[in-house]
């Protein structure tokens, strides 16, 4: 009798010890967040991106710091982020400096230019070349001879005009300027393109937020800023004349023409700007622009890699219909398998995340 309750109390023992070691691994300790930093642009469509991917995969926590695209190439350089976003693509040599990484095209928007023109009854019309004027510093008043010329038969105001942009390092800047300095020789003479510039005139406002409050704050201000943030603002947004000498509303369909009219070029580098196309664009908003996601080639886990490659997976292909209720412009096809190719060179860290759903395109 003796060995066989010795025997018993021995398989009870390491019935335990089997059940303690299962819940010991099915406890083990949450994975620490994905951290994201960048672009203020894209901000609106990634918090609901981040909203609807954790809600398909339970225990998964991704953080995304709207920071601007240069405060988010800052933290990714510094290895203080999974993966960051900007609307400034990097060149060969700002490559150069980086960990490997891969960018890869997430959406798509238009730059809108805003006001506070009270008494404006109609949408602000704006050339390329009396918008660079302005941001010159060269166009002081909103009587000014070239804005009665792009808006004949309006009533403007004879009041000074209060120059906005922004003060932190952004991709919106970049494609702004990019845009000034195609249209006008003299901007591009005299500040160039970048997402930092030193600007002739105006204030300051990090981040769109702030580029927006210096404009509902100032009357007869102008500014830049993503149509999301012009659109929750209920601010103004004015027509801009594209080569195609049409005056177009920036929509997200606009944008999406500005990217099909440099389809040869994308295929060839997905970091193409987008703005100024040519005029057999008649469609295409002129200030429009990429966002792309930067994304370490080695994560800091093989955890953490897989869910911020099946996160970024989710981005372009499920995400892009949320992005088109959004107000961001929906990826064409051609370059979205373009973006296939380029996750392709994301080694992943192992299994997909637990929950995922697929590509679903």
């Amino acid at each position: 009798m003796p060995t066989i309750r010795n025997s018993a109390f021995a398989s009870l023992f390491l019935a335990i010890l089997f059940a303690l070691g299962c819940n010991s691994s099915n406890n083990q300790p949450a994975q620490q967040p994905i951290i994201g930093a960048g672009s203020t642009f894209i901000n609106p469509a990634m918090t609901h991106w981040i909203a609807d991917f954790q809600g398909k995969h339970p225990g998964v926590q991704i953080n995304y710091q709207s920071i601007g695209s240069g405060g988010g190439i800052q933290q990714l350089k510094k290895g203080l982020v999974d993966f960051g976003a900007s609307d400034a693509a990097l060149d060969d040599q700002q490559l150069k400096e980086m960990p490997p990484l891969v960018q890869i095209p997430e959406s798509a928007g238009p730059v809108c230019i805003t006001y506070n023109l009270p008494e404006l009854k109609m949408p602000l019309k704006l050339s390329g070349t009396t918008l660079a004027g302005i941001y010159l510093g060269q166009i002081k008043n909103w009587q000014d001879p070239a804005l009665k010329k792009d808006n004949p038969g309006v009533t403007l105001p004879s009041t000074p005009i209060a120059v906005a942009h922004r003060s932190d390092g952004s991709g919106t800047t970049n494609i702004f300027t990019t845009y000034l300095a195609a249209v006008s020789p003299g901007w591009e003479k005299k500040v160039g393109k970048g997402i930092a510039v030193s600007w002739p005139v105006g204030e300051g406002g990090k981040g769109s937020e702030g580029v927006t409050g210096v404009v509902k704050q100032t009357p007869g201000s102008i500014g830049y800023v993503e149509l999301s943030y012009a659109t929750e603002n209920k601010l103004p947004v004015a027509l801009i004349r594209n080569q195609a000498g049409e005056w177009v509303e920036p929509t997200a369909a606009a944008a999406t023409a500005a990217i099909d009219a440099f389809h040869d070029q994308l295929a060839q580098d997905v970091r193409t700007p987008v703005v100024n196309p040519p005029s057999s664009a008649k469609d295409a908003y002129p200030i429009s622009g990429l966002t792309y996601l930067l994304v370490p080639k080695q994560g800091k886990s093989p955890a953490r890699e897989q869910t911020v490659k099946d996160f970024v997976e989710y981005i372009i292909t499920d995400g892009q219909s949320a992005a088109a209720s959004l107000q961001y412009s929906k990826l064409p096809q051609t370059l979205a398998q373009q973006d296939q190719k380029l996750l392709a060179e994301i080694p992943g860290g192992g299994q997909q995340t637990a929950g995922s759903q697929g590509s679903g395109q």
